[in-house]
């Protein structure tokens, strides 16, 4: 077990330090953040690619920014500006590279966000079909669970404690289970939500865009408040629904009446919801789709033969 917490620690550890965004907001000769009066979003100054939109032009031109030093969008390359530190090179370059070759051939950045999204779960499948499972074993391990809190209950001497976690361990060992795997996606959507992030405030070909009625680089906040776009609501409930089922599918039932883990569902559905309406639009987009994703893919793992 101390192995384990210590290999979890330097997992965080390494997470923590790949993670350090490097967006930089555009600002003017105020020191204020330059808004684009088109859209009303604010302006990334560490662009990867040269803007097509005449407003976006105009507002990076008008504070300095010399747009002949970056290549247009659809020539954009993983080595495109040279090297700007592992975390660029490693995750934010090649997803926007990617994002941007689709583009190419479908004609719509929400679109090419949504089949890098897919793919990239795909590739991942693996791993996330294990926390899947790791559920669906805890689920079926929930009497034997139930009845060690029963008779471990109210006993909180150094020798109960012990053998109750003994005990614990061989009923993990009988429903094959291992909490370690059943995180081991965790630790991967974190770096990738904050790597799509970085590719849609850098990539003006995704934040200029529009998909369905929707600006994508423009938060909901601003396209509902500011734009007065009401599409924008529709947007944060299907945040909110997809991150509840999303939740509600992936969590396990072998959980104590007492459980404060019990709503943390409900919770955890309601600070995405609220976090959503500070996103931007392109980002709530690649949210629903993994969400969409793993909803389609905890019910063919609660059908398959591996949970019976």
């Amino acid at each position: 077990m101390k192995k384990s917490k210590k290999s979890l620690i330097i997992v965080l550890v390494l997470i923590l330090l790949l993670t350090t965004g490097c967006t930089k907001t555009l600002k003017g000769s105020d020191k204020k953040a330059v808004i684009n009066p088109e859209t009303g979003q604010s302006l990334t100054e560490n662009i990867l690619c040269q803007p097509e939109n005449k407003e976006t032009i105009k507002a990076y031109e008008e504070n300095g920014v010399d747009l002949s030093k970056y290549p247009k969008c659809s020539n954009f390359k993983i080595t495109s500006g040279g090297y700007e530190g592992l975390w660029n090179s490693i995750f934010v370059k090649p997803l926007a590279f990617v994002i941007l070759w689709f583009n190419k051939y479908v004609k719509s950045a929400a679109l090419a966000l949504i089949i890098t999204s897919i793919i990239i779960r795909l590739i991942a499948y693996p791993i996330t079909k294990k926390t899947a499972l790791q559920s669906e074993l805890l689920n079926k391990a929930k009497p034997d669970l139930d009845r060690l809190e029963k008779k471990y209950a109210n006993k909180t001497d150094q020798e109960s404690i012990m053998r109750k976690s003994q005990e614990m361990t061989m009923i993990y060992k009988k429903y094959n289970i291992n909490p370690i795997s059943g995180c081991l996606y965790g630790f991967i959507q974190l770096p990738l939500f904050i790597a799509f992030l970085e590719a849609i405030n850098r990539v003006p070909a995704l934040f200029e865009d529009n998909f369905l009625g929707l600006q994508l680089g423009t938060t909901p906040s601003v396209g509902l408040l500011t734009n007065g776009n009401w599409i924008y609501i529709i947007l944060i409930l299907l945040v909110g629904l997809t991150t509840y089922f999303s939740f509600s599918l992936n969590k396990t039932t072998a959980q104590s009446e007492n459980d404060p883990m019990k709503n943390m569902t409900t919770v955890m559905t309601v600070m995405i919801i609220v976090m959503g309406f500070f996103m931007p639009t392109a980002l709530c987009i690649y949210w629903i789709t993994t969400n969409l994703f793993t909803v389609i893919q905890n019910l063919i793992v609660k059908r398959s033969k591996e949970v019976c």
